[in-house]
């Protein structure tokens, strides 16, 4: 069965049990094989706001990436998350990092989708929980180890933003 590498975030009190809820809901779309150790984030893009809880899980899936990405959205709306606004506060973000060894596009009327997730590389708050789980992974499209791509952004920022709860 494929597997499925997902971000997950959020920073609307309790942060932290909306990430169990999430993980938990996330076993009706196949087997959870693992959850990385939670951390604690600052927000980006929009500062003004609480700090995020984000964790990284890997799902065993039936599902083929845009179904799942609809599946996923559906299950944010059905923990909670309602529409604010580009980088605002949510109850529930869930988003697909990896998906096998695939590069994948789809650009339909309601949601867009790129596998591996194009920003990754640059977010701390994904690449620290993943470094846990899938450090020796080679990103498909950067071919580079997670742990590298880690480092190389440490390296850039300077000093770490996030810490494991």
């Amino acid at each position: 069965m494929p597997q499925a590498v997902l971000g997950l975030g959020s920073n609307i009190a309790p942060a932290k049990e909306h990430l169990d809820k999430a993980v938990e809901a996330l076993s009706s779309l196949g087997t959870v094989k693992e959850v990385s150790p939670y951390i604690l984030s600052k927000p980006e893009g929009f500062a003004n706001q609480p700090d995020f809880v984000n964790a990284v899980v890997i799902l065993s899936t039936p599902y083929p990436p845009a179904a799942l990405l609809r599946k996923l959205k559906a299950l944010e709306k059905q923990l909670g998350r309602t529409p604010t606004f580009k980088n605002g506060p949510r109850v529930i973000d869930l988003d697909i990092l990896f998906y096998d060894q695939i590069e994948f596009f789809d650009d339909d009327d309601e949601y867009m989708l790129i596998i591996p997730h194009p920003r990754l590389q640059e977010r701390e708050f994904v690449l620290k929980p993943l470094s846990y789980l899938l450090s020796d992974y080679i990103h498909p499209k950067l071919h580079k180890p997670v742990v590298q791509l880690y480092r190389e952004l440490m390296k850039r920022k300077g000093k770490p933003d996030c810490r494991i709860l």
